[in-house]
């Protein structure tokens, strides 16, 4: 009993050595710094879905405001319509952002009602600019020029993490414990929109 006691007190340490040990070589081997990642890229992915329903509110706000003045242009408020529609039914969640053909269709989605703001805005210009003077109109389009610029802002931040997340799993040692531990695949990054090299455009020109 006695040798038996003499001894416990380095087992002890043997043990708390050991487990430190193990700890350590966990998280070398990206137990928590996969995981912490993954939280990154998602974190700013809601970010742009946020300022993505932003936009879309925007343009449903505008699109009342023009039938007032444009309701003629029914043709052109029924492709926004549909367009805002079909940006709102085609989701994406955190756990499909690692799904090439699901990123592609919300982004397509996204892309869409881009395309069909921009033309509403040329019909204005050239039909309607006795719109440009009215308050709400021209809040609106402050409003909505700020969130497209956030978007683009918002897109290479999620894509940044994206890219982080890729390398880091990848990498070793981290990809010992993406591969193992969680069976991490590459997260899908946004594509730009044509033209996304230049600043975004949405005012409907200029008054006079």
């Amino acid at each position: 009993m006695t040798a038996l006691a003499r001894s416990a007190p380095g087992s002890v340490i043997t043990r708390a050595i050991l487990a430190l040990f193990v700890a350590f070589s966990l998280s070398s081997c990206g137990v928590n710094s996969v995981p912490t990642a993954e939280e990154q890229v998602n974190a700013e992915f809601a970010n742009l879905q946020a300022e993505y329903q932003r936009r879309n509110d925007l343009i449903g706000n505008l699109v009342e405001t023009v039938k007032a003045a444009a309701g003629s242009e029914e043709k052109i408020l029924t492709e926004v319509t549909a367009a805002r529609a079909r940006a709102t039914s085609v989701t994406l969640s955190p756990d499909q952002l690692d799904d090439p053909q699901a990123v592609q269709r919300y982004n397509a989605a996204q892309a869409g009602l881009s395309s069909a703001r921009s033309l509403l805005g040329t019909v204005i210009q050239e039909r309607y600019p006795q719109l440009q003077s009215q308050q709400r109109f021209a809040d609106l389009m402050v409003a909505l020029e700020g969130t497209e610029n956030r978007i683009r802002t918002q897109r290479r931040d999620y894509n940044e993490a994206v890219r982080q997340y890729n390398t880091r799993i990848r990498t070793f040692p981290d990809a010992i414990g993406a591969k193992i531990f969680y069976g991490a695949k590459p997260k899908v990054p946004f594509e730009a929109a044509p033209g996304a090299e230049t600043a975004p455009k949405v005012d409907f020109g200029n008054a006079g």
